[in-house]
């Protein structure tokens, strides 16, 4: 006998629903966006400032080991000069000038050269330098008297290119307390350790 009085129940589905995206909040991003600009410069200039730089070589003193339009990283944190390397300083009579040369003589050690046969000579002893262009000449200018003993504190440098270099032989270069071509060690920018540019010389100097 069929029942009349049937009512099927309801069949209910859930539905979820999507909540309606909500409005980007602008200043909330402009905030963040500045506050990681921020962060960003920060960081860039303490870097630059304690770690390293970048540097262009301008001009042929550093021949044949550096050349014109070369770009150097260099290392600055804790830097103390030491003799052969490769060192970016700022000359106190011409600081807007910063110039790169190689240190030849540190703290304690004397030098002289002898122009004669153009040789440097490091506590009695001729330098073996592979590196430079030619053989070392006399300089135009207040040249620097000989043998100079390097004080606690100072360096003495020169370009490897010794027909074509304004460095510690002259007096100019040295710092305004002395005559004798000596820089403080304060004045370095810090170490060139590594050429980036040109890719074909790309890699560390010796």
């Amino acid at each position: 006998m069929e029942d009349n009085n049937f009512i099927p129940e309801e069949t209910t589905e859930e539905i979820e629903v999507t909540p309606a995206p909500r409005g980007i909040n602008w200043k909330k991003e402009i905030f963040e966006w500045s506050e990681a600009i921020i962060i960003s410069i920060v960081i860039a200039i303490i870097i630059k400032t304690f770690i390293f730089t970048i540097v262009l070589v301008d001009g042929p003193s550093m021949e044949n080991t550096l050349h014109t339009g070369d770009r150097l990283f260099v290392y600055r944190l804790g830097y103390t000069p030491k003799n052969g390397d490769i060192v970016v300083f700022k000359p106190e009579r011409n600081p807007n000038k910063p110039f790169i040369k190689r240190v030849i003589a540190t703290p304690g050690q004397t030098i002289d050269i002898d122009y004669t046969r153009g040789l440097v000579m490091i506590d009695g002893k001729v330098l073996d330098e592979p590196y430079i262009k030619v053989a070392t000449k006399s300089v135009n200018g207040e040249a620097v008297k000989f043998p100079v003993t390097v004080p606690e504190g100072y360096f003495f440098a020169m370009g490897d290119n010794r027909g074509n270099s304004h460095d510690s032989r002259n007096v100019d270069v040295g710092s305004m307390d002395n005559k004798s071509g000596l820089i403080k060690n304060e004045s370095v920018m810090g170490k060139a350790i590594f050429r980036i540019w040109p890719l074909s010389k790309f890699g560390l100097l010796r």
